[in-house]
This record gives structure tokens, C-alpha cells and sequence, in this order.
């Protein structure tokens, strides 16, 4: 049977994401009648203890057959003896209305998550053993409704990845550490920088920090996430974020949203920045043409693999903090979002360019 890649299921998901911003003009109550679990949150138990060191708990991990983060494209290889770990968090692969966490075996979830770490965690195969969790991921109705209930199912996941986590660095030895995730595994991602980063020892081993796909505040969210941001492609012990948009660009329900929220600092976000790393390039608030682009998986017709094509896409920080690819941006059709928002494609617009990346902030890393 044909092994479909990321673009196929991803539709699925971008349906969905699709209509969390459809709300402007459908209306909120409807998109929460029809996205929003109505239950109460099922209180879940913690992770028994040492349940990440059993080899089922993990959708990805070095000894794992079949990992999906092994994943390259035509003209690349994973690293047969990788130098450094790498930690990462798959996105929302939920769409679940009756509950508002995934269970661990809920097989459309699994697989969709599996074609996420193909498209994204494959990027840092080449210099890095990749462990992904699984778990008890938020519904994606929790990020269309401001109930309690839907902090409470972030909460409850974010207590997996954390487990998860302290499970990894056991086994990652002294190896030096790449963190990485996309969407919500990206918010989980931020959380654990605060958590089990910042002002702790570990914070020396960490190459890099991917922060993509959820926005990160320079004033109200990094003073409290251990690392400061990427000043420079060759630096290392940093965080990278960025979140892409073709033109025109109408990013202002993501900002809306923002605005709305409090930093890790306790701070608003309101009117912040946010923090645009130029994927390209590596620097923050950058610009860079499409023929720096070293490549951007573009999906085959037939939906069952992807190709690398190099010089397609380029790359501007624009605004408050947005990641432009301009006018001429691929054409995925219903996969992107409504304001020209490329969200499910944040990595794989810019695949080698990220693969490239992690190379060279490995190269400039120093126990």
C-alpha cells in the first residue's frame, strides 16, 4: 500500500484549521457548536511512572522500526551515527468533537502524526537521534473556544510532554539537544523551556530551540524561556520561531488572539512583537530571495510523496512579526489557510534550509 505523505492528511487537519478562522465570517457560536467538545474534560490520570520508557509510548525514537522521522527526501540520508538528540513535539493531530484529549491509541491521530514527523521532524535527522511522544493531545477545538475546559486538555497534555520529556533526557545521555515542535507542539514546547530549561543545568546542552509555528513574545514570553533568540546563523544555545503568511497577508486573528493572552512573564502581549526568525537565513527580522531557499517539499500529484525544489519560496519578517514568502508562494490550494496563513507548511516551505540550519548551530555548539 502506497505510504501517503504529509499533504494528504494534512488537507484533513487544514479543514478543520481552516474553519477556526472561517469564525470571522460564520460567526463564533456556530464554529464552537460545531468544533467544541460540550463534555466536560475527563480528568486524566499522570502517566504511570517510567511509562515513556516502554518503546510503545513513542512515535519516534532511535530504536523504533518503521521511524517515521527517518523520512528524507530523493538525495538525502539520515545520519547513520548522529551526533546530537533531538526532543520534538508533533502538532495537533486530533479533530475529535465528543472528548477533548486524544487517547494514546487513537489510530487516525497516531498516523496523522506520523506524516507530520515525515514532513518536520525529518529535517533534523541528519545530525540528530529523534524522539516524539505520544500524547494526550488537546482536541483542535480547544484552540477555538476560551473555556476552561480547553486549558484544562492543554494542561493534561502538556503533562504527557513533560514526562515524556524527563524520560528523554535519560536516555539522550550527554549528548548535546535539539528541542523542536510545530503548532501545539510548539506552545507544549515554550511551556518546557520555562519549566525545565530555563535556570537549570540543561539549558548548557541545548543547541537549539524550534519554537514554529505558535507565536512567542520578545517582551512578554522570552525573558522567562531560558535561551534568548538567534541573533545569527552560527550561533548556538538559542530559539528560532517564525510563522508564514503568503501576500497579501491578513494575519489579524492570530493577532487577535495573541493580544488577548498574558506572557509567561505574567505580562501582556498586547502590541508586542513577536519573534521572526528568517528560516533561510537564520537571523531574526531578516529578508532573503527565493533562489537562497536550498528547498521546500512540494507534494507529487498522485499525494504519494513529496519532492525538494530549491529557489521556489523566499522569505521576509514583516509587521509585528510575521513570516512573508510573498506573492508567489505555492499553490496548495484549500491546504492554506484564509489570510494567505501557510501554518501546516511552516517547515517544509523551508525543509533544507532548516536541515542546513541545525548543521550549522550544531557546528557552533561548545559543552
Amino acid at each position: 500500500m502506497a505510504r501517503k505523505f504529509l499533504y494528504v492528511v494534512a488537507g484533513l487537519i487544514v479543514l478543520a484549521l481552516a474553519a477556526a478562522f472561517a469564525y470571522r465570517f460564520y460567526g463564533v457560536q456556530l464554529m464552537r457548536q460545531f468544533m467544541v467538545p460540550a463534555g466536560k474534560v475527563v480528568a486524566l490520570p499522570p502517566p504511570a511512572p517510567n511509562a515513556y520508557a516502554r518503546a510503545d509510548m513513542w512515535i519516534a525514537r532511535p530504536d523504533r522500526p518503521g521511524n517515521p522521522a527517518l523520512w528524507v527526501p530523493e538525495g538525502y540520508k539520515p545520519a547513520a551515527n548522529p551526533t546530537a538528540a533531538v526532543f520534538f513535539i508533533h502538532p495537533t493531530s486530533f479533530l475529535d468533537t465528543k472528548t477533548w484529549n486524544a487517547p494514546l491509541d487513537n489510530a487516525d491521530a497516531n498516523s496523522r502524526a506520523e506524516l507530520f514527523l515525515r514532513g518536520q521532524a525529518s529535517a533534523f535527522n541528519s545530525i540528530g537521534a529523534i524522539w516524539a511522544p505520544r500524547y494526550r493531545q488537546a482536541t483542535f477545538g480547544a484552540f477555538l473556544t476560551s473555556k476552561a475546559q480547553a486549558q484544562q486538555a492543554l494542561d493534561f497534555a502538556y503533562r504527557d510532554v513533560l514526562a515524556a520529556f524527563d524520560q528523554f533526557v535519560k536516555e539522550a545521555g550527554d549528548r548535546p539537544i535539539i528541542l523542536a515542535g510545530h503548532s501545539q507542539g510548539a506552545l507544549h514546547l515554550a511551556r518546557l523551556l520555562v519549566d525545565r530549561v530555563a535556570d537549570k543545568p540543561i539549558a548548557r546542552r541545548i543547541v537549539a530551540a524550534y519554537v514554529v509555528g505558535w507565536p512567542v513574545s520578545l517582551t512578554a514570553d522570552l525573558p522567562r524561556m531560558g535561551l534568548p533568540p538567534c541573533a545569527g546563523p552560527d550561533q548556538a544555545g538559542c530559539i528560532l520561531s517564525w510563522q508564514s503568511f503568503g501576500e497579501p497577508a491578513e494575519p489579524s486573528l492570530l493577532l487577535d488572539a495573541f493580544d488577548a493572552s498574558a506572557g509567561f512573564t505574567g505580562k501582556p502581549r498586547a502590541g508586542t512583537p513577536m519573534l521572526c526568525t528568517n528560516p533561510i537565513t537564520g537571523k531574526p527580522g531578516d529578508e532573503a530571495p527565493a533562489e537562497a531557499n536550498l528547498g521546500t517539499l512540494i507534494p507529487e500529484a498522485s499525494f504519494t510523496a513529496a519532492r525538494l525544489v530549491a529557489g521556489r519560496v523566499p522569505a521576509k519578517c514583516v509587521g509585528r512579526g510575521i513570516l512573508s514568502i510573498g506573492a508567489a508562494a505555492p499553490d496548495f490550494g484549500q491546504y492554506v489557510l484564509p489570510g494567505n496563513n501557510y501554518h501546516v507548511f511552516d517547515y517544509s516551505l523551508f525543509w533544507a534550509n532548516v536541515r542546513k540550519d541545525a548543521e550549522r548551530r550544531l557546528a557552533a555548539y561548545r559543552p
